[in-house]
């Protein structure tokens, strides 16, 4: 793997993402599209949303660029930038007119769907345990999912930013430890680039939010990225990376099932949301999950050297420790950026 390549596209991603965000910001002010505060958001201020369209670019662009520039990168990226420009484009017909939430799931399934077929995965993602067609529709499922938690959780300033390149750091460090994968281990670098030049305007208080123009595409392309890890035969650590979202996701969904609201509706019930409602801010509660983050990367690698079922169940106790710390409000003081 060549760390210098691997810097150079987190530089290059960052600072265009960085730019880009920002000229995104003032079209956005001057037009006044604008996400107004209601009785579900965790803002107060109007505040433009749609960065989204710099940082889904930037990530594009760069990972066609990769394929065509690094003789390493598979040419399966770019299959997969191209299935998820229709996503882009109809989420962010749902950030200015709002779209049903039926039509979204079928474009959702209809790229992912096609990814599948045209760019198929490099091996079983449940190690050979269920059967070809079988495996393939678990995969499909489990990818509408993290596409739609990974927006469901685009909830407070930074979190998803942050979440973003903590699972591209994460690729990236099993990618290396793993000795293989490394023709994603470049996608992943330009991930982290992008997320950290949004999160310089994302940063609480967020000057501009990332919109379903952002939200929806990266879920679908982090998504892609750690199913590859997992056919690659690194389940364990493509579990671990985004275990916490996968568990303030299902486990708030399950509860709103349970209690028979619109699971579809927006709402402040996950953890995090709980977390940044004690008056510390949104700052201290993504902090707390930048932190936990770090210990689930080095989990991961844990696993991807070999100690795949001990790294997950000090994962599982990790994360379970965050969302009762988050959910009881007992967040450090001192913590809120």
């Amino acid at each position: 793997m060549d760390w210098a390549v691997l810097l150079a596209a987190v530089v290059t991603a960052a600072v265009t993402s960085w730019a880009g965000t920002g000229v995104v910001l003032s079209n956005l002010r001057r037009r006044s599209i604008l996400d107004h505060p209601n009785a579900r958001s965790s803002h107060t201020t109007p505040t433009p949303h749609g960065s989204g369209l710099a940082v889904v670019t930037v990530i594009l662009v760069g990972w066609v660029s990769a394929a065509v520039a690094f003789p390493d990168v598979s040419d399966v990226v770019m299959v997969i930038a191209a299935c998820c420009l229709p996503i882009a484009v109809i989420s962010r017909l749902d950030d200015l007119k709002g779209v049903a939430p039926v039509w979204r799931l079928m474009v959702q399934a209809a790229c992912i769907g096609a990814a599948l077929v045209l760019a198929p995965l490099p091996g079983p993602i449940f190690q050979g345990l269920l059967p070809g067609t079988v495996d393939t529709a678990a995969a499909a499922i489990l990818w509408i999912w993290f596409v739609n938690l990974f927006n469901f959780m685009d909830g407070i300033d930074a979190i998803a930013g942050t979440e973003a390149a903590s699972l591209g750091i994460g690729l990236v460090v099993v990618a290396g430890v793993a000795g293989g994968a490394t023709g994603t281990a470049v996608p992943a670098a330009i991930v982290i680039g992008a997320a950290a030049g949004f999160l310089w305007w994302n940063r609480p208080p967020a000057r501009i939010f990332l919109g379903d123009v952002g939200s929806v595409p990266l879920g679908f392309l982090l998504g892609w990225l750690l199913l590859d890890a997992a056919a690659r035969g690194e389940w364990a650590a493509a579990l671990i990376l985004p275990l916490y979202y996968l568990a303030d996701a299902t486990w708030t969904l399950l509860r709103r099932l349970l209690r028979g609201a619109k699971v579809w509706e927006a709402h402040r019930e996950h953890f995090y949301q709980q977390g940044a409602r004690d008056g510390r801010g949104h700052g201290a509660v993504v902090l707390a999950v930048a932190l936990v983050n770090v210990v689930l990367i080095v989990l991961a690698a844990a696993a991807a050297g070999g100690w795949p079922v001990p790294a997950l169940i000090a994962a599982l106790v990790v994360v379970v420790g965050l969302l009762d710390h988050l959910a009881t409000r007992r967040l450090w003081s001192g913590l809120d950026l």
